[in-house]
């Protein structure tokens, strides 16, 4: 039960960079490196107590460079998409990276994905944690003030893995962190998702245009694909005839979590024949799926040398809405969600993601 440091590779530049593996008596193991502060694997019992790794990563440090998909990583300054890759705040326009079409995307040209996050262990017995910290500077991907971050990840005695993002600034700015781990319950190398099944406990999502920016409206998901309030497989809708589903090329939605300001309940994957389950609570106010729509199987592959290919594995990033530094509300059939990402001097951004494991 300890969290064992070990040289994970080094980057081209020459760079080297350190793997950290949790463990304890619950059976899951956890593996992050300090490059993207970037989760590797997730090894999980099933029902038999045979142990996978359920997340899809890389073997070496310069893979999570140069492939797509921001596998596995610390997301920021502000996850998803920020349409025309520009937003306002206190009437002044902040121009930023277009990474995504005329669209900023997940960070933008150098995100956190790709820094070097400092690690600290902080607790090496039966619950291992450490604390991943990163100053990002004052203008740094066009973003203003010096912003402190911290995120503890911590291995709890039922298997539980449990992200905590602490974040302060000295100008005000805006901010919404997330983690993109891939996940497949049966074991990364397994085929597809398409068979997982998954409850999401929320009502509505959030329209998009075909660049997948969101139009401020809200869509009330009873009778449509995105109706995960009842458990259902992933493949069963994900070809229906539906404007989001072809702009995404699947599933790639915002779903609104309606969240109390409590770490709740928000999702739930099941892949039925290893039992395995993956539940996840979080006090974000949405949560995006996403299924590996466009894995591209021509990039290199992941651990092990195992080809990609689309659906691979599936992503349930906690955040704030998308788009929201140019959306004070989204609207719905008499409903409506105000959103705010803006953090001030002397505030703290703080929430917290876990996804715990299970079999059954």
């Amino acid at each position: 039960m300890a969290i064992e440091k070990s040289l994970f590779g080094v980057t081209s530049s020459g760079t080297e960079v350190t793997a950290y593996t949790m463990k304890n008596s619950s059976g899951v193991s956890v593996k992050f490196i300090d490059l993207g502060g970037t989760i590797v694997s997730i090894y999980a019992p099933d029902k038999n107590g045979n142990i996978a790794d359920v997340v899809s990563g890389y073997d070496e440090p310069e893979t999570y460079l140069t492939s797509g998909g921001y596998t596995g990583a610390l997301i920021g300054r502000v996850g998803n998409r920020i349409g025309n890759a520009q937003f306002t705040l206190d009437g002044k326009t902040y121009k930023l990276y277009e990474n995504d079409g005329k669209n900023h995307l997940h960070g933008g040209k150098v995100g956190f994905d790709r820094k070097m996050w400092d690690v600290k262990i902080t607790s090496n017995g039966e619950e291992p944690s450490a604390e991943l910290s990163y100053l990002s500077p004052d203008g740094e991907e066009g973003y203003d003030g010096n912003l402190d971050v911290h995120v503890t990840y911590t291995l709890t005695k039922s298997g539980a893995l449990s992200l905590h993002y602490i974040a302060t600034t000295d100008k005000k700015t805006v901010l919404n962190l997330t983690n993109h781990a891939y996940f497949n319950l049966a074991g990364y190398e397994k085929g597809t998702i398409l068979g997982h099944e998954v409850q999401i406990f929320a009502d509505r999502i959030c329209e998009v245009d075909d660049e997948l920016i969101p139009t401020g409206k809200l869509i009330d998901i009873e009778g449509t694909p995105f109706d995960f309030r009842t458990p259902k497989t992933v493949g069963r809708d994900i070809n229906a005839d539906n404007y989001l589903l072809h702009y995404g090329k699947g599933y790639d939605q915002n779903f609104m979590l309606n969240p109390d300001g409590t770490v709740a309940l928000a999702a739930v994957v099941k892949e039925p024949e290893s039992g395995r389950v993956m539940k996840v609570y979080t006090n974000q106010p949405c949560v995006q799926l996403y299924t590996g729509n466009t894995i591209d199987p021509t990039e290199l592959p992941f651990k092990g040398g195992v080809p990609k290919q689309p659906y691979a594995s599936l992503c349930l990033e906690t955040q704030h809405a998308p788009d929201a530094p140019n959306h004070d509300v989204y609207v719905g059939e008499n409903y409506e969600y105000k959103e705010d990402v803006t953090l001030s001097p002397g505030e703290v951004y703080d929430y917290t993601t876990v996804y715990a494991f299970s079999a059954e």
